[in-house]
């Protein structure tokens, strides 16, 4: 079970103190998707933004951040302030054992003044990107109003911005798949514009089914090397539909599916074994430990070993989609085989 913990700051928007634990509940309720969240206040008390102000008792502080795989950091009131130095610290702690960051609306305000975004892209409340900008030059803005993700910092605006940062994280964790049924089972056929979009979801999950033999072929032959060519060949797809296809359905392309299916094996191995990191850099495809240390620093902001020291034990079973190298997949060819061509 994965530890989110939700930093709970005086003036917070109560929307922001609810929405990660709905999300994390129909991620829970829509697949086998886990997680354990975390209110974790440094004073133990809260009160919420005005006009929904209300006093809110946290059951944790911020020892709850201490095996946290993810922290996310909440829009405030305050947010033009220095955070309290023990908020700073123990952000700073998650985030070199590995924790990913998740910093919402204004809360990006609250996390380039760690200075973890220095030298990174970041975005916020599009009236407050100026002010962010000036405040901490060292961060890249980015005025897109997306999510925006820089190694394992997700910062987002507007105001489903926490709800957007939520369905990354289970994205990372669990794939398109399980976010496409968490979404659908967070819309409610209640009136006609809901049911066409519950109809939209349903249209893409059948669609991204039709991807799913290809991207369970790329899982059990990512400890090999894999071409685009040859992950196109055996889709039965040119280069260019193949990628306009994962872009469409899984906002990836094809070599950065493969490159986080890597990654998670790495990560896997890395919390579950004894294996040396060069065993590891070629049991996940790597080829070399090099490249294992620049592509996992660049994804998580640590190294592997680092990694390792944090979270060993940390999983018992491999995460979902992810099979130890070699493993035949139920239903997948075999790497030297192609699929039978489809019918005329």
């Amino acid at each position: 079970m994965s530890v989110v913990a939700l930093l709970a700051l005086d003036g917070m928007p109560a929307h922001q103190l609810s929405t990660p634990g709905l999300v994390l509940a129909a991620a829970l309720n829509s697949s086998r998707a886990d997680y354990e969240l975390r209110v974790c206040a440094p004073s133990g008390t809260i009160t919420t933004e005005a006009p929904a102000a209300m006093t809110v008792t946290a059951p944790w502080g911020l020892e709850g951040l201490a095996d946290a795989a993810a922290v996310i950091i909440p829009g405030h009131t305050g947010f033009l302030g220095d955070p309290p130095a023990d908020v700073s610290a123990a952000v700073r702690e998650a985030a070199g054992r590995g924790s990913r960051v998740l910093a919402v609306g204004t809360g990006a305000f609250t996390l380039a003044a760690t200075g973890l975004l220095d030298g990174r892209r970041a975005t916020t409340v599009w009236q407050h990107l100026p002010q962010l900008a000036a405040r901490h030059p060292r961060v890249e803005i980015e005025a897109s109003g997306a999510v925006v993700v820089d190694g394992p910092f997700l910062t987002a605006a507007g105001a489903f911005g926490g709800m957007d940062l939520v369905l990354r994280l289970i994205e990372y964790d669990h794939g398109p798949l399980v976010v496409a049924a968490t979404i659908r089972r967070l819309v409610q056929p209640l009136h006609q514009e809901a049911r066409s979009a519950q109809a939209e979801i349903d249209r893409a999950l059948a669609e991204t089914a039709g991807l799913e033999p290809t991207m369970r072929w790329v899982e059990a032959n990512a400890h090999r090397t894999l071409s685009l060519t040859e992950i196109a060949a055996h889709a039965r797809l040119s280069v260019r539909s193949l990628n306009r296809r994962f872009w469409e359905h899984t906002g990836r392309s094809p070599l950065e599916y493969l490159l986080r299916t890597r990654l998670e094996r790495a990560r896997y191995l890395l919390e579950s074994e004894d294996a040396t990191i060069e065993q590891i850099a070629e049991r996940t495809g790597f080829g070399s430990p090099e490249s294992l240390r620049r592509h996992f620093h660049r994804a998580t902001g640590t190294v592997p070993s680092a990694y390792r020291k944090a979270y060993r034990g940390r999983h018992t079973t491999p995460p979902a989609g992810i099979q130890p190298p070699g493993t035949q997949l139920p239903g997948a060819p075999r790497p030297d085989t192609q699929p039978p061509a489809p019918p005329r």
